[in-house]
C-alpha cells in the first residue's frame, strides 16, 4: 500500500506488527482534526447570533425615530393602529418570539456563564487525562443540546438562556484540553503555525456559522430551527471522526513513524504525557507578572471578540437593515479576513524568530499589540460612517484582519511560558478572559434600547478603551519566556528524589519549590 509501511510495535507487551502512516505527518493530522473541532465548537456558539435576529418579532418603533436612525429597506409592514409597525417577513418560517433587546442580551450572555465555569476544571482534567476525551465529549455535550434549541426556545427565554449556559458548560473545556494536547504535539521551531492553525477554526467557525446560517434560514423550509439542526449533526459527526483519529500524545499513537516519534521527543523533550509531575505550583502562577499580563491582554481581546461575535449582525441587522442572507454575508466578511491575517501572521512570527531578528518576547509583544489596537481602531471609524453599509464593512473587516496578529503571540504565549502546566495556566488564562463574554452582550443590550448608531457608537466606545488598556499592560509586563518555576519542576517519581519524598503522599507545593533541580 502507497504510503504506508509495516513496524515492529514499540509499545510493551505487544509482538503485533502495526501501521505506520510514514506519508501523514500524525501532528498534522492532529492539528487538522483539532482545528475542525474548534470550527464545530464555534459554530454551534455563534449561530444563534444571526439566528436570534430571526426568532424575535422585528418590530419598528416609528414614534421615536430621528437622526440617529439609518432608513429602512424596501420593507412590507402591518400597522397595529398604536404606532408600531411589524414587519412582514418573506422567509418559510414566521415563528417568532417577543423578546426585547435586554433579554436577547441575556440569551447571548447565558453560554459565557457556563464557558467560565468549566475552564479550570477542563484544564485539570485534561491535564491528568489527556486532553483527547475531555475535548471530544464537550464538544458531543453541546452537539445534542444544539440539536434541541428550537424545541427549548418554544419553552421561553428563561429555557433558552439555562440550556446556553449548559453550554458553555460543555464548551469551556475546548482550550485547556487543546492545550494539554498541543504540548505534547507541536515542536517549537513549529509552534506559531501548527497552533495559529488549530486556532484558525475559531475564523473557519464564526465564517461557516454566519454565512450558513443566513442561507439555511432565507432557503430552506422550516427557516431558522433548521440552523440549529445543521450545526449540531455535523459536530457529531466531527466527534466519530475525532475518536477514532487522534490519541493525547505520540508514544500512545499506533500509527505514528518511528522517524517522527523520535523527532518530537528530540525537539520536544518528550513524546508522552507526564501523569507525575509535581502538584500545579498555583502559588508561583499567581503571583507570575507574565500571567497576569497575559490575562490582561486576553482580557481585552476576548471584550473585542465577543462584542463583535454577538453583535455584529445585531448591528448590521437593527442599524444598517440588512436582510438576513446580506446579513450573513457580510458578517462573514471580518473573519475570512482574519483567518488569512493569522495564518499569514503565524508564519512571520516563526520565520523572524528562526532568523533571529527579534526575541520571542519581542515578537509575542508587537503582534499582540496590532491584534489588539488594530480591531479597536477599526470599530471606531465604522461607527463613525454612520448608515454607510459599505464603508462599515470595510472598517469592520480591516480591524478584524489586523486581530490575527493575536493568534502567534498571545494565543500561543501559555505554551511559552509554562509547557508543563500550560492546560491548567490556558484554563486560568481563558476561563479570567471570557468574562467579557458575560458582560458585553448585556451592556449592548442595555445601551442599544433604540438601536440607534449613537448608542452603538457608545458600545464601540467602550471596546476601544478596554483593548487599548490591556494592550499597554501585556507591552510593559508580557514575556515569552518559560519561567523559572516551569522549568524546575520535579516528577513525584522522579529518580533523583528522594524515596521518602516520593512516598509522602502529603507533601506540598512549597517542597518542591525547595527542592527545585538545579
Amino acid at each position: 500500500m502507497k504510503g504506508t509501511s509495516f513496524s515492529e510495535s514499540e509499545h510493551p507487551g505487544q509482538a503485533t506488527t502495526i501501521l505506520t502512516y510514514r506519508g501523514i505527518p500524525q501532528r498534522w493530522l492532529l492539528a487538522v482534526m483539532a482545528m475542525l473541532g474548534v470550527t464545530m465548537a464555534f459554530m454551534m456558539r455563534i449561530c444563534l447570533g444571526i439566528t436570534l435576529t430571526q426568532m424575535v418579532k422585528p418590530v419598528e418603533n416609528v414614534a421615536v425615530k430621528g437622526l440617529d436612525y439609518c432608513p429602512m429597506a424596501e420593507t412590507e409592514y402591518t400597522d397595529d393602529g398604536n404606532g408600531t409597525r411589524t414587519a412582514v417577513t418573506s422567509g418559510y418560517n414566521n415563528e417568532h418570539f417577543d423578546w426585547d433587546e435586554e433579554t436577547q442580551g441575556l440569551v447571548l450572555s447565558a453560554f459565557y456563564y457556563g464557558y467560565v465555569i468549566t475552564h479550570v476544571p477542563g484544564g485539570l482534567m485534561a491535564q491528568k487525562y489527556g486532553g483527547k476525551h475531555v475535548l471530544g465529549l464537550g464538544i458531543l455535550s453541546t452537539a445534542v443540546l444544539t440539536l434541541i434549541t428550537p424545541a427549548v426556545a418554544r419553552l421561553g427565554s428563561k429555557q433558552l438562556i439555562a440550556l446556553r449556559f449548559a453550554e458553555g458548560l460543555g464548551e469551556g473545556v475546548t482550550f485547556p484540553a487543546l492545550c494539554a494536547l498541543l504540548a505534547l504535539w507541536t515542536p517549537p521551531g513549529e509552534r506559531g503555525r501548527l497552533t495559529t492553525f488549530v486556532f484558525a477554526g475559531v475564523q473557519l467557525g464564526n465564517v461557516l456559522a454566519n454565512s450558513l446560517s443566513g442561507y439555511i434560514i432565507y432557503y430552506t423550509s422550516g427557516g431558522w430551527p433548521n440552523v440549529f439542526y445543521f450545526f449540531g449533526f455535523t459536530s457529531l459527526v466531527w466527534f466519530c471522526v475525532w475518536c477514532c483519529t487522534v490519541y493525547n500524545d505520540p508514544h500512545s499513537h499506533p500509527f505514528i513513524s518511528v522517524e517522527e516519534r523520535n523527532y518530537l521527543c528530540q525537539t520536544i523533550g518528550g513524546t508522552q504525557r507526564n501523569c507525575n509531575l509535581a502538584p500545579t505550583p498555583w502559588k508561583s502562577i499567581l503571583t507570575s507578572w507574565p500571567v497576569w499580563a497575559l490575562i490582561a491582554a486576553e482580557s481585552g481581546h476576548g471584550w473585542g471578540v465577543y462584542t463583535v461575535m454577538t453583535d455584529l449582525p445585531k448591528y448590521m441587522s437593527d442599524v444598517l437593515h440588512f436582510s438576513v442572507k446580506q446579513n450573513g454575508i457580510y458578517s462573514s466578511a471580518p473573519y475570512i479576513a482574519q483567518w488569512i491575517t493569522s495564518i499569514s501572521s503565524s508564519v512571520l512570527a516563526d520565520w523572524t524568530l528562526e532568523k533571529k531578528y527579534l526575541d520571542i518576547t519581542t515578537v509575542r509583544k508587537v503582534f499582540a499589540a496590532i491584534g489588539n489596537v488594530g480591531p479597536a481602531l477599526g470599530v471606531i471609524c465604522a461607527s463613525f460612517v454612520g448608515c454607510d453599509g459599505v464603508a462599515t464593512i470595510i472598517f469592520f473587516t480591516l480591524g478584524m484582519a489586523l486581530m490575527g496578529f493575536c493568534y502567534p503571540s498571545i494565543r500561543v504565549n501559555t505554551l511559552d511560558l509554562s509547557p508543563n502546566y500550560s492546560a491548567t495556566i490556558m484554563a486560568l488564562v481563558n476561563g479570567i478572559s471570557c468574562l467579557p463574554g458575560v458582560v458585553s452582550p448585556y451592556v449592548a443590550g442595555i445601551l442599544t434600547t433604540n438601536r440607534t448608531v449613537l448608542e452603538w457608537r457608545v458600545v464601540f466606545w467602550i471596546m476601544f478603551g478596554v483593548m487599548i488598556t490591556s494592550t499597554v499592560i501585556y507591552s510593559l509586563l508580557g514575556s515569552g519566556e518559560q519561567q523559572i518555576w516551569d522549568k524546575n519542576y520535579i516528577q513525584i517519581e522522579d529518580p533523583e528524589t528522594p524515596k521518602q519524598l516520593q512516598n509522602d503522599s502529603k507533601l506540598k507545593e512549597t517542597d518542591f519549590l525547595l527542592l527545585q533541580k538545579t
